[in-house]
């Protein structure tokens, strides 16, 4: 499931996203009129993918698809009239926006909107790698403080430090960082 975020004022095709946006690929569907309504509705939930009809009331719409492109993990469609693909699709592509052109077709659509959610599997993929690598350097940086403090405070080397901190972790079936962050907060208060 991928959530959806239209964005468009025009009502013909906020009536016709159902048919191409169908509840058992696509949910929740939201729809908004104008980019700062879809700004405000982006800072209150996340969306997998974002569909702009161009032009909006109060923008185009390119500056609206660059910031999402920009500042979040969504994909980002821009719907734009066939005469100005060109112009328009030079200015987003570069920061990750699809492009299609209008009038297009439901297969067009649903073909563009597939490889987005194919895109957007990927991204959320590789975010889940990256978090557990930033855990890992924090779980690292802590366990080197509580090493270090142990070194300064208990006149011990290296080597001993890390036995230290994985046998009273193995002793009190506690993970290492859970130690290390114990110690840290023990030197740190007797400072």
């Amino acid at each position: 499931m991928n959530s959806v975020l239209l964005v468009s004022d025009q009502q013909k095709l906020n009536i016709l996203a159902a048919s191409f946006l169908p509840v058992y690929e696509y949910w929740p569907v939201d729809t908004v009129s104008d980019a700062g309504s879809a700004k405000r509705r982006l800072l209150e939930n996340p969306y997998d993918i974002v569909i702009i009809n161009t032009p909006l009331p109060d923008q185009f719409g390119t500056e609206l698809a660059i910031d999402i492109c920009s500042n979040s993990g969504a994909c980002v469609m821009l719907l734009v009239k066939n005469d100005m693909f060109d112009d328009i699709n030079a200015k987003v592509i570069d920061y990750g926006v699809v492009t299609v052109s209008k009038p297009t077709s439901k297969p067009v659509l649903a073909q563009s909107l597939r490889i987005m959610c194919a895109t957007r599997q990927r991204l959320k993929q590789m975010e889940s790698r990256q978090k557990s690598v930033e855990k890992k350097i924090e779980e690292i940086r802590i366990i080197n403080k509580a090493k270090w403090l142990l070194i300064g405070y208990m006149k011990m080397n290296e080597e001993a430090a890390q036995h230290y901190i994985e046998k009273i972790a193995m002793d009190t079936r506690q993970p290492r960082m859970t130690v290390a962050e114990n110690i840290v907060k023990r030197y740190q208060d007797y400072h």
